[in-house]
């Protein structure tokens, strides 16, 4: 059965808006109230809330079985909360589903259209679940925005699994969505179908969907987020601004290459926490968020080391999420599971 009804506003930068555009006093795109779910004793959701606003690009990251797919096939319909609400425009997904159904595209991990068809067919069918006719204009548009114009008549079994992935994406946007989720679609592909997803996923932003892509591919974030959610064991533990952040958490290291390597690191350059690298050539001092290289430069003139080089690099989202993670896990077991 392949019914992911889930829509995303972009390709037609010419389609009008409704009149009375529910988001236009402000109302999130998506709305997760206490948003809990249980399969038996073991809980997927704990009590998440979330707010997603129009045209926003929320990227969710977390490890694998973190709770990410389950959240959005509650959104999009394929899930039933166990408790808690979500919304979509303001509407219940589950009293409003076949408004909200057609307001979100969804795109999800696994290939789910039929082998035997076209693309076109694949695609057309797609739109009648949600009693639209797909013109010949939009039609054309989509294949030609995803690349798969010389492929409308192939059937679907004959494309590569890059032309499948951007084939889940023409199924999700046949109907025009507000937003678009993206569950991990770069899942399992190559750096240049990577590359050209991202391209795409940035032009539907610009065009004013709203995107919420899950993923744990760190790079996805960097590329693509507005917002960060962390989540793990079916919590959030932070959603926040990206390049906040990356400020508020992010800690900052020195590295001095030396003129000549050293046997051992000098007692000063230690006690601020100095580490040796490439065999004594190189020094490294991390300071915290805020921190200062001051008292560190200060004591490398002191010590009457020959300095050939120095750089500094900021801790990157990779170190952030692993120590966001680290902190979710601690806590998690203060409060026992």
């Amino acid at each position: 059965m392949t019914t992911e009804a889930h829509p995303d506003k972009t390709l037609s930068a010419a389609e009008p808006r409704p009149a009375e555009d529910p988001t236009a006093d402000g109302t999130p795109m998506i709305e997760l109230r206490k948003l809990t779910k249980s399969f038996g004793s073991k809980y997927a959701l704990r009590g998440v809330d979330l707010r997603v606003m129009p045209g926003e690009s929320l990227v969710i990251f977390g490890p694998n079985g973190a709770g990410k797919t389950t959240l959005i096939s509650i959104v999009a319909g394929l899930v039933r909360a166990t408790a808690g609400e979500a919304r979509v425009l303001g509407r219940d997904v589950v009293r409003d589903y076949r408004f909200t159904r057609r307001a979100v595209g969804l795109v999800p991990q696994e290939l789910n259209f039929d082998p035997f068809f076209t693309v076109e067919e694949t695609l057309r069918f797609q739109a009648g679940y949600f009693d639209v006719v797909l013109t010949e204009e939009r039609l054309g548009e989509i294949l030609g925005a995803l690349d798969l114009t010389s492929k409308r008549h192939a059937n679907t079994r004959s494309l590569s699994g890059g032309m499948k992935r951007r084939l889940l994406i023409g199924k999700a946007l046949v109907h025009a969505p507000r937003v678009l989720f993206l569950d991990e679609p770069t899942a399992g592909v190559d750096v240049q179908l990577r590359q050209q997803l991202w391209a795409y996923v940035r032009t539907l932003v610009a065009r004013g969907t709203t995107i919420v892509l899950t993923t744990h591919y760190l790079e996805e974030a960097e590329e693509l987020a507005d917002r960060v959610a962390v989540i793990d064991r079916g919590r959030v533990l932070v959603v926040e601004e990206k390049t906040r952040l990356l400020e508020r958490n992010a800690g900052r290291t020195l590295r001095v290459t030396l003129a000549a390597p050293v046997a051992a690191i000098p007692r000063e350059l230690l006690e601020l926490g100095a580490r040796s690298e490439a065999e004594g050539r190189v020094l490294s001092i991390s300071v915290p968020p805020g921190g200062s290289f001051g008292a560190a430069l200060a004591a490398l003139g002191r010590v009457g080391l020959e300095v050939r080089d120095v750089e500094t690099r900021r801790m990157g989202l990779e170190e952030v999420f692993v120590s966001l993670l680290e902190g979710g896990a601690r806590d998690a077991g203060g409060r026992g599971g």
